[in-house]
């Protein structure tokens, strides 16, 4: 039987916190920076965490996907996801399970789709994706 995750989903839904994530021994880390910052982070400093981990985000784009991917998680809940990053995760055979499927994420001011997404569109791969997210990130610090 697998373990419930439903405790890391209230998490996520009660906190305004972007993202939950479990590690595989049972830490929690919540993450509350907008966007992929936090994932960014830990896949760059502290992969460990992300290893075989079930994470619970409000928005996975294809560059969260990606992220999620290269840190090997075990597991992913989705408030919302794109079609590119249901494809990514698919392809990765990660558990997922979602609320909302959306054709593209959509940037914060509403006018358009979300930069990250646009970048990393014609990436066919997790890694491909992986330097335009590193530049994005690096340009609006």
């Amino acid at each position: 039987m697998k373990h419930s995750h439903q405790n890391i989903i209230d998490i996520l839904n009660r906190e305004k916190c972007s993202c939950v994530i479990e590690s595989v021994n049972g830490e929690i880390y919540i993450g509350y920076e907008r966007g992929v910052t936090d994932l960014l982070s830990l896949l760059n400093n502290n992969q460990t965490i992300l290893h075989g981990a079930f994470i619970a985000d409000k928005v996975v784009g294809k560059g969260a996907a990606a992220i999620m991917i290269l840190g090997s998680v075990g597991g992913i809940y989705a408030d919302v996801i794109s079609r590119q990053a249901l494809q990514l995760i698919e392809n990765a055979d990660i558990d997922l399970e979602y609320r909302i499927l959306t054709d593209n994420i959509i940037n914060r001011a509403g006018t358009g789709i979300c930069p990250i997404e646009k970048l990393c569109a014609d990436c066919k791969t997790a890694q491909e994706c992986l330097p335009h997210i590193t530049d994005f990130v690096a340009k609006i610090k």
